[in-house]
């Protein structure tokens, strides 16, 4: 049987476009935390900047990363644009102690993102000590076929990183509501708090986790920094 899983919502200060900063300021939240999981919102190291430049797995950036994650013995899935292949996506990337890869691709874009991007390749699962995560992007977190092939694989935890306005709050809450009965599992959301670039002056903050029943079990408030962390345990 599976043991518990200790799981932090962090919503960063970012400075759009600055990856090298960003990094540092992701290790410090990572320390901070203090947990297993740690998941970060949508494009956390580069800001909500559509047009910002892709970040490859072995940029020299993301060292302070990994060395914060050798140090807390943390995973942490932690937004950037990428290119493979001449595409473009909208990614998650795993960061452990051992490295960088790519998680999950967005699959469901919106408004610009449509112009910039490329879909990614549809609902998955990754793997932290016996929990299956499924992922999600943003957008994802509001589309049923999406939240229906992530049920389907059977997962312990949806967890996702989000960039709302604070007037959209009552959405990113039904949608963590929502996510939680369909798939009968933990929800965490990471959603940007402050200023991302993008246009994004102010964001909606107040990260969640969800209990499986759909109960709110941690939150974060409206300010950057701001982490909400739980201790999932099985059932």
């Amino acid at each position: 049987m599976k043991g518990s899983l200790s799981v932090a919502a962090v919503q960063p200060p970012c400075v759009a476009l600055d990856v090298v900063a960003n990094a540092r300021t992701h290790a410090k939240a990572i320390r901070t935390a203090r947990a297993r999981l740690v998941v970060f919102p949508e494009l956390s190291l580069t800001g909500y900047e559509l047009d910002a430049p892709p970040v490859a797995t072995d940029d020299p950036a993301l060292r302070a990363i990994v060395d914060a994650c050798a140090e807390t013995g943390s995973v942490a899935l932690v937004g950037a644009p990428i290119e493979e292949g001449g595409a473009r996506f909208i990614a998650a990337f795993r960061v452990d102690g051992d490295g960088v890869t790519v998680a999950y691709r967005k699959s469901h874009l919106g408004g610009d993102e449509l112009n910039r991007f490329q879909d990614g390749d549809g609902p998955t699962v990754l793997d932290v000590d016996g929990w299956r995560v499924g992922l999600g992007i943003c957008k994802d977190t509001g589309v049923a076929e999406h939240t229906t092939g992530t049920a389907a694989l059977g997962v312990d935890l949806y967890a996702a990183g989000l960039v709302h306005l604070p007037e959209e709050l009552e959405e990113q809450d039904a949608r963590g509501e929502r996510i939680a009965a369909a798939c009968s599992s933990y929800v965490a959301f990471a959603s940007f708090a402050g200023a991302t670039g993008g246009g994004y002056d102010a964001t909606a903050g107040e990260s969640t986790i969800w209990s499986p029943d759909g109960r709110m079990i941690a939150r974060a408030g409206a300010a950057a920094g701001e982490i909400a962390r739980a201790e999932l345990v099985t059932r």
